[in-house]
C-alpha cells in the first residue's frame, strides 16, 4: 500500500485513521475563539473543546478528531516576526488532533499514535527515527512506550521541572494556574546526523536535528489553589501534531517550506512577482502571511486599528514589504488568494465562498498603504546610509517611521535585521510615553473652534442619503486651534471636508463615528459637531500621514449610525406617546440620543403615575 505523501492526503489520512477508531469528525472552529477573551486567536486543536475538557459542556461524543485551524501572530503566542528565517515557523497552521473526553486514555492514546506513524498500513515511518519524552516521574508512560510498545529504553527521555518550579515542564501541560492538568508525551523524529542539534534534554536541543511532531497530553490532575494535585474522575486526553512538520517528513525534506503547499504558493509568488523561485526568505513570507490573511478575512477579521484587525493590518503590510523588496510596482497580494483556494479550498470551503471578499479586503489595503510604504522606505534608507553591521538604528528614528509612515516597530525590525542591525527600543519607548504625555496634558479636543474655523462655502451634508463617499476633500486641518498641513499618526486633531455623510451633534443627538481614508493615512473620526457653517470632524491619526489638501474616502460607522437612528425615532415616538397619555400640557426641555441610550427630558405640572408609565410604554 502506498503511503501519503501530499499535505491533502496527510490530513485526509489522519482524520479517516481517526474515524476507523472510532472518533466523531469535528470541523474546525474559527479563528476568532468563542467564549474565550484570553484568546487572541485560536492557537491550538483543543480551544474548542475547552469547557468540555473543563467539565462545563457536554457533547453527544467522547471521541474526536480535528484538524484546527490556528494562528500565531500578535499578542502571547507571536511567530510573526520569526517567519521567513527559520524552517518551521509560521503565522498560520493547521492542528492536527484526536481527543478523548473521558473515554480512552494513556494506553490507547499512546498505541494509536504509534498505529498511524510506523503501520505500514498509514505512514510507515521508520520506527528508528523516532524518539519520546515523557515526564520525569511519569513511569506508567514509561511502561507503556517500553514494555507495549517496544521501544527500547535509551529513546525514551524523561523530562523534569526545566521552567524552574514545580511541574513547570516541558512536558507538564496545564491550562492555568489551576484546572486540568497533567504529563504529556512528545514524539521526536531524527531528520539525521548530517543536520545540527541534540536530543531533547540536552544542550544542543535548539538544533533542527530532532523535531517535535506530536504532544499527547494527558488530563489526569485537577491543580488546587495550594498547588494540590487532585485525581480527575474522568482522565482525558488532548494530543496536537503539526501537519506541516508530518508532511516534510512524508516528502523527505527538512523544512515545512519545502512541502508541496508551500512549494506551490512560492511559485505562484515568483509568477505573479516575475522573478526566479530561488527559496528567498521574502517569497516564504509572501506564502505564509496569505494562509494567515486569508483565513483571518474569511472568519471575520477585516483590517483595522486595534486588536485582530490591528495584527492582521500587521501581517498584511509585512507581506507587502516583502513584495516590495522583490520588486512589486503595484497591488499584487490579493492575487495570491486564487493559488491559495486551489491548495486549500477543497479542505476549507470558506476561502471558496468568500474568494472574492477576502481579494478586495487584501487590494484595499494593499493600495492604502503602498504610498506610506514607499515613503517611509526612503525615510529609513538614508537613516541606514551611515550604519553598518551590528550598530543600532536610533528609537528616535524608528519612532518617527511609526509616528509618520505608520510602521509597527515589527516591520522596522524587519527590514533592519536583514542589515544585521537593531533598534534602540528603549528609546522607541521613551518617545511614545512623551507622545502619549503630550496627547494627555493637551487634553482630548478642548478648543473652541467656533472664533478659529472659517470656511468660503458651507459644509454640505450628504448623511441622509448615504453613510460613506469615496471622493471627499480635505479642505482644512486644525491641531490645538491652530491651522495645520498636516497630522502625523498618534496626533489628535481636526478635519473639515468640502461635504460630509457624518452627522454632526445637535438636536440632542451626538456626533458620528468613523474613519476618513486618505491615500497616506486613515484619520479615526471620534466626534462630530458643527462650528458655523462648517461640520468639523474631532479624532487622531491612526495610520500614516493625512494632509490639508487631499481627497479622501468619508466612511461613517454603519452599526452606530443604525443604532443612533433607532433611538431618534424612540424619541419622537416617546414625545408622542406622553402628549397622547398626559396632554398637550408638557413641554420638552431637551433630549439626549447616541447609538446607546436615548434619554428625554420634559417637564409637567405634577408626578407622573405608574399606570401612567405602562400606558405610554405599551404606545411606544
Amino acid at each position: 500500500m502506498s503511503q501519503p505523501s501530499q499535505t491533502a492526503e496527510i490530513r485526509q489520512a489522519f482524520i479517516d485513521f481517526f474515524i476507523s477508531k472510532q472518533h466523531t469528525p469535528v470541523s474546525s472552529s474559527s479563528l476568532i475563539p468563542h467564549n474565550d477573551p484570553t484568546l487572541l486567536f485560536t492557537n491550538a486543536g483543543m480551544n474548542q473543546f475547552k469547557e468540555t475538557f473543563l467539565g462545563m459542556e457536554s457533547r453527544d461524543y467522547t471521541r474526536a478528531v480535528t484538524s484546527q485551524k490556528c494562528v500565531r501572530a500578535g499578542g502571547k503566542h507571536n511567530d510573526l516576526d520569526n517567519v521567513g528565517y527559520t524552517a518551521r515557523h509560521h503565522t498560520f497552521f493547521e492542528m492536527l488532533g484526536n481527543f478523548s473526553f473521558g473515554d480512552y486514555f494513556k494506553e490507547a492514546g499512546i498505541a494509536y499514535i504509534w498505529e498511524f506513524l510506523t503501520s505500514t498500513e498509514w505512514l510507515a515511518i521508520d520506527k528508528d527515527r523516532l524518539y519520546v519524552t515523557i515526564y520525569e516521574t511519569d513511569d506508567e508512560a514509561f511502561d507503556i512506550w517500553h514494555t507495549k510498545i517496544g521501544l527500547p529504553a535509551e529513546r525514551i527521555i524523561r523530562i523534569g521541572d526545566n521552567k524552574g518550579a514545580p511541574y513547570a515542564s516541558d512536558n507538564f501541560w496545564t491550562m492555568g494556574d489551576t484546572g486540568p492538568c497533567g504529563p504529556c508525551t512528545e514524539v521526536f523524529y531524527d531528520h539525521g546526523p548530517e543536520i545540527e542539534g541534540g536530543l531533547p534534554g540536552t544542550p544542543e536541543e535548539d538544533g533542527d536535528r530532532y523535531i517535535e511532531i506530536w504532544n499527547c497530553v494527558f488530563m489526569q490532575f485537577n491543580r488546587q489553589k495550594d498547588g494540590t494535585m487532585l485525581p480527575l474522575p474522568a482522565p482525558s486526553v488532548d494530543t496536537g501534531m503539526g501537519l506541516e512538520r508530518i508532511s516534510a517528513i512524508m516528502q523527505g525534506v527538512h523544512g515545512n517550506y519545502e512541502i508541496d503547499l508551500f512549494s506551490h504558493l512560492m511559485d505562484a509568488a515568483a509568477e505573479i512577482l516575475e522573478i526566479d523561485n530561488e527559496q528567498q526568505s521574502s517569497l516564504k513570507v509572501i506564502a505564509d502571511h496569505i494562509r494567515a490573511v486569508s483565513f483571518l478575512i474569511a472568519d471575520g477579521v477585516m483590517p483595522g486599528n486595534e486588536g485582530r484587525g490591528y495584527v492582521l493590518r500587521r501581517v498584511i503590510r509585512r507581506a507587502v514589504r516583502h513584495g516590495n523588496k522583490l520588486g512589486a510596482e503595484s497591488e499584487f497580494f490579493y492575487k495570491m488568494v486564487a493559488p491559495l483556494v486551489r491548495e486549500m479550498g477543497d479542505a476549507y470551503p470558506e476561502l471558496k465562498d468568500k474568494q472574492s471578499l477576502i481579494e478586495a479586503a487584501i487590494q484595499k489595503e494593499e493600495a492604502q498603504f503602498a504610498k506610506t510604504l514607499a515613503q517611509g522606505l526612503r525615510l529609513l534608507a538614508s537613516e541606514l546610509e551611515s550604519l553598518e553591521d551590528g550598530d543600532i538604528l536610533s528609537g528616535a528614528a524608528a519612532f518617527k517611521l511609526y509616528d509618520t509612515y505608520g510602521f509597527p516597530l515589527d516591520l522596522t525590525a524587519d527590514i533592519t535585521r536583514e542589515r544585521g542591525i537593531s533598534i534602540d527600543e528603549e528609546e522607541f519607548d521613551e518617545q511614545m510615553q512623551a507622545q502619549r504625555d503630550r496627547a494627555r496634558d493637551a487634553g482630548k479636543f478642548d478648543v473652541d473652534y467656533s472664533s478659529v474655523i472659517q470656511v468660503e462655502t458651507p459644509t454640505e451634508f450628504i448623511g441622509y442619503e448615504q453613510l460613506s463617499d469615496d471622493n471627499v476633500n480635505i479642505t482644512a486641518l486644525y491641531q490645538d486651534g491652530n491651522a495645520i498641513e498636516s497630522l502625523a499618526e498618534g496626533s489628535e486633531g481636526v478635519i473639515v471636508l468640502d461635504r460630509t455623510p457624518f452627522y454632526a451633534e445637535g438636536g440632542g443627538q451626538v456626533g458620528e463615528l468613523g474613519e476618513i481614508r486618505s491615500e497616506s493615512g486613515v484619520f479615526s473620526v471620534q466626534d462630530t459637531k458643527k462650528s458655523g457653517q462648517a461640520i468639523i470632524h474631532y479624532g487622531v491619526v491612526s495610520m500614516g500621514t493625512v494632509s490639508a489638501g487631499q481627497s479622501a474616502e468619508a466612511q461613517v460607522l454603519s452599526s452606530i449610525r443604525a443604532a443612533s437612528a433607532k433611538n431618534h425615532s424612540a424619541t419622537h415616538l416617546l414625545h408622542a406617546a406622553l402628549r397622547h397619555i398626559l396632554g398637550d400640557k408638557i413641554s420638552q426641555k431637551g433630549s439626549l440620543v447616541s447609538s446607546e441610550v436615548l434619554r428625554f427630558d420634559f417637564a409637567y405640572d405634577k408626578p407622573v403615575s405608574q399606570a401612567e408609565i405602562a400606558q405610554i410604554e405599551r404606545l411606544v
